[in-house]
């Protein structure tokens, strides 16, 4: 149980603090942030994200994609980023709206958005249940052993 408290830290509680969490899923900010990544990004006023900040913004208001890059230059009269990711080798072909803007990111924690995406998918619940399951079980059964070790 102490268990599962301690891999539900890393998702809740900084939401209490206003950031919100992404999963990395590609590979072009490697080696700065690897694919399978957690981060952790906080809001903050466009005017403010300077150059070589990283960002999570939406590609297009109309579409559903986040994606991660480092901020070249901010445009602060047209109201616009331009990003690049770390291993390409150009910069994004299209400027970054300040109203796509999600956030800057703070943190980043290799490998603990793979283990979030396994956990999250249907088999992983269900193998999170089981160990769940069999620590209460263990608990139970050792709780038990020390009782007849005292008598």
């Amino acid at each position: 149980m102490i268990l599962v408290i301690v891999l539900c830290i890393p998702i809740t509680v900084p939401r209490l603090f206003g950031y919100d969490i992404y999963t990395v899923i590609s590979g072009s900010m490697e080696p700065a942030i690897p694919t399978g990544s957690l981060i952790y990004t906080k809001e903050i006023p466009p005017k403010e994200v300077k150059k070589e900040d990283v960002i999570a913004f939406y590609r297009g208001t109309d579409s559903g994609a986040i994606v991660t890059h480092r901020v070249v230059k901010n445009q602060t009269v047209s109201g616009k980023f331009i990003t690049k990711g770390d291993a390409n080798e150009k910069k994004d072909p299209m400027p970054v709206d300040y109203d796509e803007l999600l956030g800057k990111v703070a943190l980043s924690v290799p490998f603990l958005g793979r283990i979030l995406a396994t956990v999250a998918t249907t088999s992983g619940k269900a193998a999170a249940a089981c160990l769940i399951g069999v620590a209460v079980i263990f608990h139970i059964i050792a709780g038990r052993l020390r009782v007849d070790d005292e008598y």
